[in-house]
C-alpha cells in the first residue's frame, strides 16, 4: 500500500502580512484622511475599511466603535500638532518669547501653503462639526485649544517679565485672541482658496504683537 504524503504549504515569499501595530496605523491613517475631507459623521465604517484594506473583524480587534476610533484619531492629531508645529518653535527655554510666537505663526502659514489651502485645521473642523452634538469630543477639543492658548500665554508672560512687552498687555486675553484669530484665518483661507488670505492675517497678527512690544 502506497502512502501519499500531504505536501507542506509554505507562505509565498511575496505574501504580505500586517502586524497589530501596522493594521491599527492603517485604520487610523485611512480614517484621518477621510474625516479631514468629509467630516466625522459623513465618514462611514465601510468607507474606512475600504480605504484601509482592513476587514471588519480586524477593525473591532483594535477599536470597539467608530467613537473610539474618533478619539484615537484626535489623540493622533493632537500629538502630531504638538510635535511638528507647536514644540519646534517653543522648545528652547531661553528663546525670545515673541520670536517663538512669530515662528509658530510662520509655521501655520506655511502649512496652509503646503496644503494648497485644502482641508483647513483638522481640530477646527472637528470642533465645528461635533462640539454641539458630542460632549466627549467637545471636552477633548476644548482641552487642546486651551493647551495651545496656554502656550501663547506663557510666552507672553515671559516676554512681559523681561520687559519686552508693555504692562498693558494681558497675556491670557492676548493668547485667546491669537488662537481665535488663527482658527478664523485658517477657515477663511480654506473657503477662499487663496493663501494670500492667510498671509495677510498672519501679517496683521504680527503687527498686533508689535504694538505691545517695547522699544529699548
Amino acid at each position: 500500500m502506497t502512502t501519499t504524503k500531504t505536501p507542506t504549504l509554505t507562505p509565498s515569499p511575496t505574501a504580505k502580512t500586517r502586524d497589530g501595530k501596522t493594521t491599527r496605523d492603517a485604520i487610523l491613517g485611512a480614517a484621518q484622511r477621510l474625516m479631514h475631507v468629509h467630516g466625522y459623521h459623513a465618514t462611514s465604517l465601510d468607507d474606512v475599511l475600504r480605504e484601509s484594506g482592513v476587514g471588519k473583524g480586524n477593525f473591532y480587534y483594535h477599536f470597539r466603535s467608530k467613537e473610539e476610533l474618533g478619539y484615537a484619531i484626535l489623540d493622533q492629531i493632537v500629538a502630531g500638532f504638538v510635535e511638528r508645529t507647536l514644540e519646534p518653535c517653543f522648545a528652547d527655554p531661553d528663546g525670545a518669547p515673541l520670536g517663538q510666537i512669530r515662528c509658530f505663526l510662520d509655521r501655520l502659514e506655511q502649512a496652509q501653503r503646503d496644503r494648497k489651502c485644502v482641508g483647513g485645521c483638522v481640530m477646527g473642523n472637528l470642533a465645528s462639526e461635533l462640539s454641539d452634538v458630542h460632549e466627549g469630543f467637545r471636552a477633548r477639543l476644548a482641552t487642546v485649544f486651551m493647551a495651545w492658548q496656554a502656550r501663547f500665554a506663557a510666552a507672553l508672560t515671559a516676554a512681559k517679565g523681561r520687559g519686552e512687552i508693555a504692562a498693558a498687555c494681558d497675556p491670557a486675553a492676548t493668547a485667546r485672541f491669537l488662537v481665535a484669530s488663527l482658527e478664523g484665518a485658517i477657515l477663511l483661507t480654506k473657503v477662499i482658496k487663496d493663501i494670500g488670505v492667510m498671509e495677510q492675517c498672519v501679517a496683521e497678527l504680527k503687527r498686533y504683537l508689535a504694538a505691545y512690544e517695547t522699544r529699548s
